[in-house]
């Protein structure tokens, strides 16, 4: 007798399907924005609540600050006890709101509607619900899943990510991991690197009425920041091997003065002035030189004019990748086909995943989840119902796949 095992899962699923926009509601109306990173350990509590309502308990990891972060912590939780491992990966931090409403979700027309509903508090709900389904329904073998759930994926994930790594919490022999990002029915089994830079530009203050006794930072700053407009257009024009969406561009992207500032006041000039360099470059590129040659456009520049720099590193993330032929990205792309009759595509996303912390370990790492890109950190975020138990089905599928 052949046993139907999508159909049992998602008759699992089914009758739960208001708890689970339930518990996503209770996770948005905790405001984790990111940067600053405010409320962490109230939501890593809701979270840890929902796990052992759900028959699994978890524990929450306090972690060392970051930055300005306010009590950053891991939710870390085992479902099953058998010899393989299996991580479910996830983060409760979300990007800053446009307006405070979104921290309240709303239930519309099969959608729920709010700040992180699909990046990637959605997410998180579809795990958690996979992993009890998996473990209720007998899926787990001889494993076990995992969880991990990270507090500042939206600012590099080094406090998170970083110290399930250097703390030895990720187990290199695992047989996979999948993380839930908005994949909108792809598999991201690949990612681009980071390279973060905050430049700062000295110059010295003097009163409006007595300008010429000062030097204007500002002045510099767009004289520096200048050059650096050839460069982003030589890395846009620099295309990707990788397969990915159509409406992606296949260029590296860098964007300079995504935040800018400085000076004290309207009628003095300004003493010191900074702007902000982000990127997001294709596996192709070797980060250490796009870094050398970011600093030596800005340093050749301030050296033309005689000004004063300082240039900080504030991330710097490698590319990762699975071959989308291993074995384990084969099975993801089975269970999602079994679940929703698509043969799902492989593509590198356009941004950073937290699938390299794992992918450096030789893990083989991809991302899949209910939502889309283009409608997370904007103003109208959301994440389809019927998606959001879909992809539950297919991490309570991908479990069975990997661990019997």
């Amino acid at each position: 007798m052949t046993i139907d095992y999508s159909a049992q899962v998602r008759a699992w699923l089914e009758p739960r399907a208001d708890e689970m926009a339930e518990l996503l509601a209770t996770l948005v109306a905790h405001e984790t924005e990111n940067p600053p990173g405010r409320g962490l350990r109230d939501c890593a509590r809701a979270l840890n609540a929902a796990m052992a309502g759900l028959g699994f308990g978890g524990e929450i990891i306090g972690v060392p600050a970051v930055d300005a972060q306010e009590d950053p912590c891991i939710v870390r939780a085992t479902v099953g006890d058998g010899a393989k491992t299996l991580y479910f990966h996830g983060h409760f931090d979300v990007v800053p709101v446009q307006d405070r409403e979104q921290f309240t979700a709303r239930r519309v027309d099969g959608r729920i509607i709010g700040r992180g509903t699909a990046d990637m508090k959605g997410g998180i709900v579809s795990m958690l619900y996979g992993a009890a389904a998996a473990r209720e329904l007998g899926l787990l073998g001889d494993g076990k899943i995992v969880v991990h759930l990270v507090c500042d994926e939206e600012t590099g994930s080094v406090a998170g990510s970083g110290y399930l790594r250097q703390h030895g919490l990720i187990d290199p022999a695992a047989v996979a991991m999948v993380t839930a990002e908005p994949s909108a029915g792809r598999i991201w089994h690949a990612a681009r690197g980071a390279v973060s830079l905050r430049v700062t530009v000295h110059g010295r203050e003097a009163h409006v009425g007595q300008a010429n006794f000062g030097i204007n930072s500002f002045e510099h700053m767009v004289r520096i920041a200048a050059p650096l407009e050839k460069y982003v257009r030589t890395m846009m024009d620099k295309h990707t091997a990788f397969a990915m969406d159509s409406n992606d561009a296949r260029g590296s992207m860098v964007v300079v003065g995504g935040l800018s500032g400085g000076g004290s006041n309207f009628n003095v000039v300004p003493g010191t002035t900074w702007f902000t360099i982000d990127s997001r470059f294709n596996p192709e590129e070797d980060l250490e030189v796009e870094l050398k040659n970011l600093t030596t456009i800005i340093e050749t520049a301030a050296d033309g004019i005689g000004a004063e720099v300082t240039v900080e590193l504030t991330q710097f993330q490698p590319s990762a990748s699975t071959d989308p032929d291993h074995p384990a990205g084969q099975a993801l792309a089975q269970c999602i086909s079994q679940v929703t009759g698509v043969q799902p595509a492989f593509e590198m996303c356009a941004g950073i995943l937290d699938t390299r912390w794992y992918a450096q370990l030789d893990i083989p790492a991809f991302a899949y989840g209910a939502g889309r890109l283009d409608v997370s950190h904007g103003p109208n975020e959301y994440v389809g119902e019927d998606e959001m138990r879909a992809a539950a089905a297919v991490y309570a599928l991908y479990a069975r796949e990997l661990l019997r």
